[in-house]
């Protein structure tokens, strides 16, 4: 009988090395993906490179690094580029935020700030309507209007009980501002930095902070704003407007100060 004739086996690769090599395209293409999608280190993707071109030799003319190769190349520069592109969006974004912000808070600003100058003016007049204009200062700022009094008009050395004679002015400043009913008020009682012999005041915090507690109390009783509204500080003497080392500028640091707040600080107080 006679024997079958074996059949020589297939030339070239074997049919699964197709395959095969189609699966590590894939796995490349998977892995540029993610690095797109990921900070990388240049010296660790070099070395990635240099093992993938030792392995599949993907790079030609035996090139080890990244700008060698042109498929890995292209897809670094390009990967690169799209990176940029959303860094630069991101970034974009938030200047854009910042800016509004900002805007916001300026204009803020500026809407507050007209408004105090508003009320300055208004109590300016009401001031040389009543003839106080020598005994009362007024100033402003973003948050409110300020009424600054001498307290040497107000108090006797060392007290914190009104004058008799200061009554008649107190009783004009609250006329001033009776009108601003949802304000905060706030008194605020100043001293010079000469320490104060008393009894009854340890320091020069404690007499301002009563000097302004009887001021602002005189105000609750002659007006018809809420009294919640009404507050009282002593700054003693860590707020001077002068000099404390001649007698003039000690003088008007002695002072008890009104702060009308306008409408925007009023909310925030």
């Amino acid at each position: 009988m006679a024997r079958k004739k074996q059949e020589d086996a297939p030339k070239g690769s074997p049919a699964w090395m197709n395959t095969f090599s189609d699966l590590m395209n894939l796995l490349l293409c998977f892995f540029v993906m993610l690095f797109a999608m990921s900070d990388v280190d240049a010296e660790k993707f070099e070395k990635i490179v240099a093992s993938f071109q030792n392995t599949f030799s993907i790079l030609p003319s035996g090139g080890a690094s990244i700008g060698e190769g042109e498929l890995v190349s292209s897809g670094v520069s390009q990967l690169e580029m799209l990176d940029s592109y959303y860094k630069d969006q991101a970034n974009s974004k938030s200047d854009e935020e910042s800016d509004t912000e900002e805007d916001i808070a300026e204009a803020y600003k500026e809407q507050s700030l007209e408004e105090s100058e508003q009320m300055a003016q208004a109590i300016e007049e009401a001031i040389s309507k009543y003839g106080i204009q020598d005994e009362v200062e007024v100033d402003f700022d973003a948050q409110y209007v300020m009424l600054n009094m001498n307290g040497a008009i107000l108090f006797d050395s060392g007290k914190s009980d009104i004058k008799q004679e200061a009554y008649p002015l107190i009783d004009k400043i609250g006329k001033l501002i009776e009108p601003y009913q949802q304000n905060i008020i706030e008194v605020e009682g100043h001293t010079d930095n000469v320490p104060i012999h008393s009894s009854k005041y340890e320091d020069n915090d404690v007499l301002s902070f009563y000097r302004a507690r009887s001021v602002s109390d005189y105000l609750r009783e002659i007006t018809t704003l809420e009294p919640a509204h009404i507050k009282s500080a002593g700054r003693g003497e860590y707020v001077p407007i002068a000099d404390n080392s001649t007698p003039e500028g000690r003088a008007r640091n002695r002072r008890v100060v009104i702060k009308i707040y306008n409408s925007y600080s009023s909310e925030l107080q």
